[in-house]
Protein backbone atom coordinates (compact mmCIF):
# COMPACT_ATOMS: atom_id res chain seq x y z
CA UNK A 1 0.00 0.00 0.00
CA UNK A 2 3.02 2.60 0.74
CA UNK A 3 4.31 1.58 -2.49
CA UNK A 4 1.39 3.11 -4.21
CA UNK A 5 0.55 5.69 -2.53
CA UNK A 6 4.33 6.66 -3.35
CA UNK A 7 3.88 5.93 -6.56
CA UNK A 8 0.70 7.90 -6.73
CA UNK A 9 2.48 11.11 -4.92
CA UNK A 10 5.40 10.85 -7.77
CA UNK A 11 3.31 11.02 -10.61
CA UNK A 12 1.41 13.72 -8.81
CA UNK A 13 4.57 15.66 -8.80
CA UNK A 14 5.52 14.90 -12.12
CA UNK A 15 3.29 17.06 -14.36
CA UNK A 16 1.87 14.66 -16.30
CA UNK A 17 -0.58 14.83 -19.48
CA UNK A 18 -2.11 11.33 -18.47
CA UNK A 19 -1.22 7.86 -17.15
CA UNK A 20 -0.71 4.19 -18.61
CA UNK A 21 -0.98 1.57 -16.24
CA UNK A 22 -0.38 -1.91 -17.28
CA UNK A 23 -2.63 -4.80 -15.64
CA UNK A 24 -0.91 -6.82 -12.83
CA UNK A 25 -2.02 -7.95 -9.44
CA UNK A 26 -1.00 -4.50 -7.76
CA UNK A 27 -2.42 -2.25 -9.93
CA UNK A 28 -5.75 -4.89 -10.00
CA UNK A 29 -5.72 -4.67 -6.73
CA UNK A 30 -5.50 -0.61 -6.11
CA UNK A 31 -7.52 -0.12 -9.30
CA UNK A 32 -10.21 2.29 -7.80
CA UNK A 33 -7.72 4.60 -5.78
CA UNK A 34 -5.56 4.83 -8.95
CA UNK A 35 -8.94 5.38 -11.32
CA UNK A 36 -9.67 8.06 -8.28
CA UNK A 37 -6.46 9.74 -8.43
CA UNK A 38 -6.38 10.11 -12.28
CA UNK A 39 -10.19 11.90 -12.08
CA UNK A 40 -8.88 13.76 -9.01
CA UNK A 41 -6.01 15.24 -10.94
CA UNK A 42 -7.30 15.28 -14.06
CA UNK A 43 -5.52 12.96 -15.96
CA UNK A 44 -7.04 10.88 -18.75
CA UNK A 45 -6.43 6.94 -17.71
CA UNK A 46 -5.12 3.84 -20.04
CA UNK A 47 -5.22 0.42 -19.02
CA UNK A 48 -4.92 -2.79 -20.13
CA UNK A 49 -7.96 -4.97 -18.76
CA UNK A 50 -11.76 -3.53 -18.29
CA UNK A 51 -11.81 -3.77 -14.65
CA UNK A 52 -9.92 -0.85 -14.20
CA UNK A 53 -12.97 1.28 -16.49
CA UNK A 54 -15.53 -0.76 -14.31
CA UNK A 55 -13.43 0.96 -11.24
CA UNK A 56 -13.55 4.74 -12.76
CA UNK A 57 -10.53 4.31 -15.31
CA UNK A 58 -10.92 5.94 -18.86
CA UNK A 59 -10.21 3.61 -21.66
CA UNK A 60 -8.77 0.32 -21.73
CA UNK A 61 -7.61 -2.26 -24.30
CA UNK A 62 -6.45 -5.96 -23.64
CA UNK A 63 -6.73 -9.12 -24.13
CA UNK A 64 -10.23 -10.49 -22.54
CA UNK A 65 -9.54 -11.87 -19.13
CA UNK A 66 -12.62 -14.28 -19.38
CA UNK A 67 -11.00 -15.63 -22.41
CA UNK A 68 -7.68 -16.02 -21.23
CA UNK A 69 -9.13 -17.80 -18.19
CA UNK A 70 -11.28 -20.22 -19.86
CA UNK A 71 -7.64 -21.42 -21.57
CA UNK A 72 -5.72 -21.59 -18.24
CA UNK A 73 -8.58 -23.63 -17.02
CA UNK A 74 -8.23 -26.05 -20.35
CA UNK A 75 -4.86 -26.15 -20.04
CA UNK A 76 -4.88 -26.70 -15.89
CA UNK A 77 -7.11 -29.92 -16.84
CA UNK A 78 -5.36 -30.96 -19.89
CA UNK A 79 -1.98 -31.34 -17.54
CA UNK A 80 -3.96 -33.15 -14.40
CA UNK A 81 -5.29 -35.73 -17.00
CA UNK A 82 -1.54 -36.10 -18.27
CA UNK A 83 -0.91 -34.20 -21.03
CA UNK A 84 2.77 -32.94 -20.66
CA UNK A 85 2.59 -29.00 -20.41
CA UNK A 86 5.78 -29.24 -22.74
CA UNK A 87 3.62 -30.96 -24.99
CA UNK A 88 0.74 -28.07 -24.76
CA UNK A 89 1.31 -25.27 -27.49
CA UNK A 90 1.86 -21.63 -26.34
CA UNK A 91 -1.56 -19.67 -26.98
CA UNK A 92 -1.63 -16.23 -27.56
CA UNK A 93 -4.80 -14.26 -27.27
CA UNK A 94 -7.01 -13.80 -29.89
CA UNK A 95 -9.96 -11.87 -28.16
CA UNK A 96 -9.25 -8.00 -26.84
CA UNK A 97 -11.54 -5.33 -25.92
CA UNK A 98 -11.99 -1.81 -25.78
CA UNK A 99 -13.74 -0.21 -22.56
CA UNK A 100 -14.56 3.30 -22.45
CA UNK A 101 -15.92 4.83 -19.19
CA UNK A 102 -18.02 7.36 -20.36
CA UNK A 103 -19.03 9.03 -16.73
CA UNK A 104 -15.37 9.42 -16.15
CA UNK A 105 -14.62 11.25 -19.55
CA UNK A 106 -17.67 13.52 -18.51
CA UNK A 107 -15.56 14.00 -15.46
CA UNK A 108 -12.72 15.14 -17.13
CA UNK A 109 -14.16 16.65 -19.93
CA UNK A 110 -13.68 14.61 -22.56
CA UNK A 111 -15.96 14.28 -25.38
CA UNK A 112 -16.24 10.99 -26.58
CA UNK A 113 -19.65 11.18 -27.90
CA UNK A 114 -18.72 11.62 -31.82
CA UNK A 115 -15.62 9.78 -31.15
CA UNK A 116 -15.14 6.82 -33.05
CA UNK A 117 -14.19 5.21 -30.29
CA UNK A 118 -17.24 4.47 -29.35
CA UNK A 119 -17.94 2.88 -32.16
CA UNK A 120 -15.00 0.29 -31.95
CA UNK A 121 -16.11 -0.21 -28.11
CA UNK A 122 -16.94 -3.53 -27.13
CA UNK A 123 -17.61 -2.14 -23.71
CA UNK A 124 -19.08 1.28 -22.96
CA UNK A 125 -19.79 2.44 -19.26
CA UNK A 126 -22.35 5.13 -18.82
Amino acid sequence: MKEMDDALTTAAGSRADGIIVFPEPATLVHRTKIAEFAITHRLPSMFGWSEYCEAGGLLSYGANQRATYFWLASYADRILRGESPAALPVVQPEKFELAVNLKTAKLLGVDLNISSILFRANKVIE
